[in-house]
């Protein structure tokens, strides 16, 4: 590719932003290309853009795939904008009022984070709609042409009036009148046209809140990175363009972790698995999901104690990562997490000022990070520097420096498989029925300790494990999910028309959003989903359109463990999927093996005790090889710890199946 060009490009850069690196894979007539620079926190953009440059050089018109924590930072950090809300009067203070579950279940008075507008920014106005959607009073036009005076320092304005999602004319009227101000504007009947007020409330304001930082963030990578097209990887598991990302950030909450999910999933069913739990652990945390042929999704999602009903992939994270602080707390008790290094100063071993210790720094004193392999030996690490705060630990503790070491790992590793619990044990399924497949810089490092302790026979480690979640983005297809409320009743005789009216409308609404979106008419595929419940419950499940009642019986029995075959089940929300296909992608088959591979010897503590291991580079590895532990498996991302009494081997793509002996 020429340096410089204006020329269309074949190329293909994917991102994913990390709290300590940003990964970059550029896939170019069928090579990938992969480069780890670090974050730049102040300013994400920064680190994509370097980065870029150093796989690019100036060479423009290539296509931008990204995974972004923008939105997500904002909310934890709470530094979005000023957001005036715009609801009916008399329900200003729903996001206060909320749910009646308890944030803290044994707290005589709960806590709950303050709503993200305050008081006085909430407006109520007249007019109302009911449940039907029947008007029961008109809006006020005098009162509709002083909001533009009563909004005035709004940073971004959110439009939640009742029952928008039966009747949507009231929600556009007053946009119409707002639109001329030229602010971010978040409708709840574009965004959710779903009933539950709350739900709804609060994810057009999380969706308000966070969409000038977006706009600002990705209009910046939109107009510099030289890409086109830009996408944006979703929450759902699909691709959108930068455009809709930033009219509705709020579909990009869990932009990276959904990447990891899709990618995994694409390297398990190359290996021969769909039975599997994701574990993705990075600098500053570990994400886990179960998929148990397909990724599952989830409306019921909070983030930063706000709710966000829009369908995201099922994941459950912990503040547990390599960047992860150790520190003895007020009781004696050896703490990890949920506090992180980060990308700066990031761990001591780093040399970049950390005087904090973290789960890397455990791994770089025990010996199973070899200091002058990091980065595939393009970078290094300080142990000395390691010694004198981890002493000071160890004496806390009354321990020797490695005894304390492992018990960081060990802490670490009880919050990841309390995780990991939470999306297997708690939900019915057994994980010795599934495989883990592990990625992320830590992951590898590990997941065969975390597979003994669930009693997980199997573990995967895909080619490049520190750059999955980019490839994911690589892997996933442009996706448009909508939906409409329909509260029908299998009991009503005309629940079979309303049905098929509501998804052929739906489904029509997907394909012309795919097609202005640039995708083939042709290459569409549309499946049908229904959120249906008992009569009186107060949470859906989802299945599929097809013979939808029995599907529900049958999904409710797995779930919950009993059904009520005679019971009416009513369809609350209609759902249509559009996707395109992915981008071909395929890996060449590694050369199967002759001989052994090159190995190197060297020493790390495991159980207390000082241990010969052997070291290989993964470059090394062909298909066919095997190798029993202890072993390090060393690479440019990630590094793999195998320990006493695992084996592994290497599959036709490149992949590691670590297997209990």
């Amino acid at each position: 590719m020429s340096s410089g060009t204006d020329h269309p490009s074949t190329a293909i850069l994917a991102v994913d932003t990390g709290g300590t690196f940003t990964d970059l894979l550029l896939l170019e007539s069928g090579v990938l290309t992969t480069l780890k620079v670090p974050s730049t926190p102040k300013d994400p953009a920064d680190a994509v853009l370097a980065g870029s440059v150093q796989l690019l050089g100036d060479a423009r018109g290539h296509r931008l795939l990204h995974g972004s924590t923008v939105a997500t930072n904002g909310l934890l950090e709470r530094n979005g904008a000023r957001v005036i809300l715009v609801t009916n009067r008399g329900f200003e203070d729903i996001l206060e009022i909320g749910r009646q579950n308890r944030p803290q279940l044994y707290a005589l008075v709960g806590r709950r984070p303050p709503p993200l507008v305050a008081r006085g920014d909430r407006l109520g106005i007249g007019g109302r709609l009911g449940p039907d959607g029947q008007e029961i009073q008109p809006l006020d036009t005098e009162e509709l042409k002083d909001l533009k005076t009563q909004v005035q320092g709004a940073d971004s304005l959110a439009v939640v009036l009742l029952h928008s999602y039966a009747n949507r004319d009231h929600e556009e009227a007053v946009a119409e009148a707002l639109e001329e101000l030229g602010l971010p504007l978040s409708v709840s009947s574009r965004l959710l046209p779903e009933y539950r007020e709350y739900e709804r409330t609060s994810t057009t304001v999380v969706n308000a809140y966070v969409s000038p930082l977006m706009s600002t963030y990705l209009g910046r990578l939109d107009r510099e990175s030289g890409a086109r097209p830009v996408h944006i990887m979703a929450s759902n598991g699909g691709a959108v363009p930068v455009e809709r990302a930033i009219r509705e950030p709020v579909h990009t909450v869990l932009s990276g972790p959904a990447g990891g999910v899709v990618g995994a999933l694409d390297w398990a069913r190359r290996a021969g698995f769909d039975q599997i739990v994701t574990f993705d652990m990075g600098g500053t945390s570990t994400d886990v999901s179960l998929c148990p042929g397909r990724p599952l999704h989830t409306r019921e999602f909070e983030i930063a104690g706000q709710p966000v009903a829009v369908p995201v992939i099922d994941i459950h994270t912990v503040g547990a990562g390599g960047g992860s602080l150790a520190r003895v707390d007020a009781g004696g008790a050896l703490r990890v997490g949920p506090e992180s290094a980060g990308a700066d100063p990031g761990p001591i071993a780093y040399g970049q000022g950390g005087t904090e210790l973290t789960v890397t720094d455990a791994h770089v004193w025990l010996g199973r990070l070899p200091s002058e392999a990091f980065l595939g030996g393009e970078g290094a690490l300080d142990r000395a520097s390691i010694a004198g705060p981890l002493e000071g630990l160890a004496g806390m503790l009354e321990k020797t420096p490695e005894d304390a070491a492992e018990g960081i790992l060990s802490v670490a590793n009880t919050a990841m498989e309390r995780a990991l619990r939470v999306i297997s044990v708690e939900r019915g399924f057994d994980p010795a029925d599934f495989v883990i497949v592990a990625f992320g810089g830590a992951g590898a490092l590990h997941v065969a300790e975390l597979a003994d302790r669930l009693g997980v026979a199997r573990a995967l480690v895909p080619p490049d494990p520190g750059l999955l979640s980019a490839y994911g983005m690589l892997a996933a297809p442009p996706r448009r999910e909508v939906s409409q409320t329909l509260l029908a009743s299998s009991s009503d005789p005309h629940q079979g028309s309303r049905m098929e009216d509501a998804c052929e409308a739906l489904e029509s609404q997907a394909i012309q959003e795919m097609v202005d979106e640039g995708n083939d008419p042709g290459a569409l595929t549309v499946r049908h989903w229904v959120d249906a419940r008992y009569r009186g419950q107060s949470f859906e499940l989802r299945v599929p359109r097809r013979d939808w009642v029995e599907a529900f019986h049958q999904a409710h029995e797995e779930r919950y463990g009993y059904s009520r075959p005679k019971a009416p089940v009513e369809a609350v929300t209609v759902r249509a999927v559009a996707e395109a296909p992915p981008l071909p992608l395929d890996p060449s088959p590694l050369p199967r093996a002759e001989g052994n591979p090159p190995l190197e010897t060297s020493t790390a503590y495991c159980d207390g005790n000082e241990i010969e291991v052997r070291r290989v580079w993964r470059k090394d590895l062909q298909s066919g090889h095997t190798l029993e532990g202890p072993v390090i498996v060393l690479e440019y991302s990630s590094t793999t710890w195998l320990p006493p009494g695992w084996m592994l081997e290497v599959d036709t793509w490149g992949s590691l199946l670590l297997t209990k002996e």
